[in-house]
């Protein structure tokens, strides 16, 4: 890819897809956010059900071993490349399934309920602090990735179902090219979580620093979404790899 196509990429086309679904995917965000809340509300109210899922060896290690040595078992650089391949492939698959649905809302349900679990073992063992303390530096902009992802694939899902006035194979099509954008950008997005997730989530900065950073990327990642995105779907960029060769030049409405 030429420098010019790159700087395209994502002065206009990546930006523009993210902000053209952004409703699909804030919403998305919120529902899997309040849901790990309840979840993990519902695991503090009822502490009796720790041990159906996890014997007390388990939860002990869990709590005062496992949780926090995972983010400094491997060297930093190896551990950036191990996340951020986990991730990548992660989102991937929530994107390539996104024409089934039921997968997609599968993988999401499954990294929701046990992001609520594990920070209720971790909050009823009074280690909260240590949980949010070691997820919220990269976990801020590394769920923001994933529902995303899980966003783009239900929008094929929907596009296959709900095409409005566009034929379903055309409707595909448009989705289809538009999720390819966002998913090679969300490569770099989640390159840059793994960063900070190897570099400063183990790192020894006070808590309130390592937060802060989680904190400024993701305002940094929603700050050129919504200034970057919204001007170029304003220049009529809707997302679309292909737009030029498939004759879009006017926005379709999300």
């Amino acid at each position: 890819m030429a420098w010019a196509d790159l700087r395209s990429f994502f002065t206009d086309t990546f930006p523009a897809a993210l902000y053209r679904t952004r409703r699909w995917w804030v919403i998305t965000a919120a529902v899997n956010v309040a849901a790990a809340v309840v979840v993990g509300w519902w695991f503090l109210a009822h502490p009796q059900f720790e041990s159906s899922l996890l014997s007390p060896a388990e939860i002990d290690k869990l709590v005062n071993t496992d949780f926090e040595h995972y983010y400094s078992e491997f060297a930093a650089s190896h551990f950036a490349a191990l996340v951020w391949t986990h991730n990548a492939w992660l989102t991937a698959i929530c994107i390539a399934l996104g024409v089934l649905g039921v997968p997609v809302v599968y993988l999401l349900f499954e990294n929701t309920v046990n992001l609520g679990f594990v920070g209720s073992i971790m909050i009823n063992h009074d280690r909260g602090s240590l949980f949010f303390g070691l997820i919220l530096p990269h976990g801020l902009l590394e769920l923001t990735a994933v529902f995303i992802a899980g966003a783009t694939g239900l929008r094929l899902f929907w596009a296959l179902d709900r095409p409005g006035p566009r034929t379903r194979s055309r409707a595909l099509a448009e989705e289809g090219r538009s999720a390819i954008a966002v998913a090679l950008g969300l490569v770099v997005v989640l390159a840059v979580s793994g960063v900070v997730e190897a570099f400063v989530t183990p790192s020894p900065l006070p808590t309130w620093a390592r937060i802060s950073v989680g904190v400024l990327v993701e305002a940094a990642f929603l700050t050129y979404v919504f200034t970057v995105g919204r001007w170029a779907c304003h220049r009529g960029v809707t997302g679309d790899v292909s737009a030029r060769d498939a004759g879009d030049t006017a926005p379709i409405s999300g």
